[in-house]
């Protein structure tokens, strides 16, 4: 900044200063260049500028008083944050900070909904351990490989009895939460309040899309799982068994990755209104470049979850215990019949709890994401800061812009 004429940064001499003094002086009517200077003939005496009383310079060289030390302190203004987020690149800890603060914020519009859909999860989940579980079937290692298929399909049978009911409630309300969520988020981003029948109004007309597109993920998972367990399968023996880990840690290997790579396509196909396979290649389109980072959040996500599910599940399983002195002697037998319905009833609240919290915090992330991933990509942040009537700064630093 030292060329421009009639201001110099404090403590910069200029070359014509012999003395040194760090305070530009005038050259006269002509400056050593032959042009006519722009300085007052009028000037204070030399001097040095010098610290605030009780302070040193900061170090490094150049690094004088009233000199920004890096070209963010030139007057770029901080990143707007109308609502949950700065609307910029959020770091993994940002992200889950404001998943829960989206809950806290929003609680009245989430939280009843979340109540329903896990006080109806969990009451379908204790009918069923109650009533419907089987027996698991005997399994013969030494079996033939029709044998061993038989046994195969009878076990997925059982399987299916006991938690197929479970499994469609549950997936009901992670259907329902994760389109409430997406739009909720989608108003807390801008700082905006949103009704619960607001919410619902805007998600309901997505649900059947929303439907098929989780079924069509939870089809391709188990296919996958079935292609690479079935060989080892249907080999039997020791032959068998190895190509049923081998082949199974491959599937599952698979089946992670194509879960992240479209772990993005709820919030898309909700926010942008798309159908399935715009949905699946939006999410593809996100995600690429950036999987690791993905699924290291949603793997940390989890275990949050898990760790905080465990924290309200133990004190009540001790609970339950306590006040059904059978209920220890069932779970260690494997009946289900031995199992009382105080034990029951009371693991079934904590369960109700730990539901209603942790729905909407992993469905906040994943949208979180979402929103992260258009900001780096898409310039996200520059329509969301127009749409929340804020002024715009420019580009942030890591982003590029629409098209780029």
């Amino acid at each position: 900044m030292n060329d421009t004429p009639g201001w110099t940064s404090p403590g910069s001499a200029p070359s014509g200063d012999q003395n040194g003094s760090g305070v530009p002086r005038p050259a006269g009517p002509a400056d050593v260049n032959g042009s006519t200077s722009q300085w007052s003939k009028d000037q204070p005496p030399a001097g040095r500028w010098s610290p605030p009383t009780g302070q040193t310079p900061p170090p490094g060289p150049g690094r004088n008083w009233g000199a920004p030390s890096s070209p963010a302190q030139w007057g770029r203004p901080p990143a707007a944050k109308p609502g949950v987020i700065p609307l910029r690149p959020l770091s993994m800890g940002e992200i889950l900070d404001s998943s829960v603060k989206t809950l806290r914020t929003y609680w009245r519009t989430v939280l009843p909904v979340m109540a329903v859909l896990a006080v109806l999860t969990q009451v379908t989940q204790t009918l069923v351990q109650r009533y419907l579980v089987p027996p698991a079937p005997q399994v013969d290692p030494d079996a033939t490989p029709s044998e061993a298929l038989k046994q195969l399909i009878d076990s997925t049978q059982a399987s299916l009895t006991g938690l197929g009911p479970s499994m469609l409630v549950s997936l009901a309300a992670l259907l329902i939460s994760s389109a409430l969520l997406a739009v909720v988020v989608g108003k807390a981003a801008l700082g905006r309040p949103i009704t619960l029948g607001a919410a619902w109004r805007e998600a309901r007309p997505h649900l059947l899309r929303l439907l098929g597109l989780t079924l069509l993920l939870a089809v391709l998972g188990a296919a996958i799982m079935t292609v690479g367990l079935l060989p080892g399968l249907l080999i039997g023996g020791v032959p068998g068994v190895a190509l049923v880990f081998l082949g199974g840690l491959g599937a599952l290997v698979l089946d992670i990755w194509l879960m992240v790579r479209f772990s993005l396509s709820s919030p898309a196909l909700i926010l942008e209104r798309g159908n399935v396979v715009q949905s699946l290649k939006r999410s593809a389109k996100l995600v690429q470049g950036s999987w690791w980072r993905i699924f290291g959040i949603t793997l940390l996500t989890q275990l949050l979850v898990f760790v905080f599910a465990m924290i309200i599940a133990i004190p009540f399983a001790v609970i339950g215990l306590m006040v059904d002195g059978e209920a220890l002697s069932g779970l260690l037998s494997g009946s289900p019949d031995a199992v009382g319905w105080p034990f029951l009833i009371v693991t079934g609240i904590g369960g109700v709890i730990t539901s209603a919290i942790t729905y909407p915090i992993s469905a906040g992330v994943t949208v979180l994401l979402y929103v992260d991933q258009r900001i780096r990509r898409e310039a996200l942040d520059l329509e969301l800061i127009r749409a929340a009537g804020r002024p715009d700064p420019g580009p942030a630093p890591g982003t590029r812009a629409v098209g780029g």
